[in-house]
């Protein structure tokens, strides 16, 4: 088993990486996120409306994001699971 394996990491070298899974059914919209995302790849999408009633984030720009876990640090509905790529390539 390799280290994506064991990691729980999403992505396989066929599929593009996703640096972030977005609970999207409980964000609350609040933008605490958006306004600390460094590379300013996250929005509040004003074209959906989940469950709750709000706009939730969105990831824009994939191959922008670094991983930093900035969004999820500050969320408070811990909306956010964050994936790091593998260093090196395979392990």
């Amino acid at each position: 088993m390799g280290i994506a394996e064991h990691i729980g990491a999403r992505a396989t070298p066929s599929a593009v990486f996703e640096p972030l899974e977005i609970a999207e059914e409980r964000c609350k919209g609040c933008g605490l996120c958006v306004d600390v995302c460094p590379k300013h790849v996250l929005a509040l999408d004003t074209s959906t409306v989940n469950r709750l009633g709000y706009h939730p984030v969105r990831l824009t720009d994939a191959s922008l994001c670094t991983s930093c876990a900035f969004c999820a640090r500050v969320c408070p509905d811990v909306v956010f699971s964050v994936y790091a790529p593998v260093r090196g390539g395979r392990p």
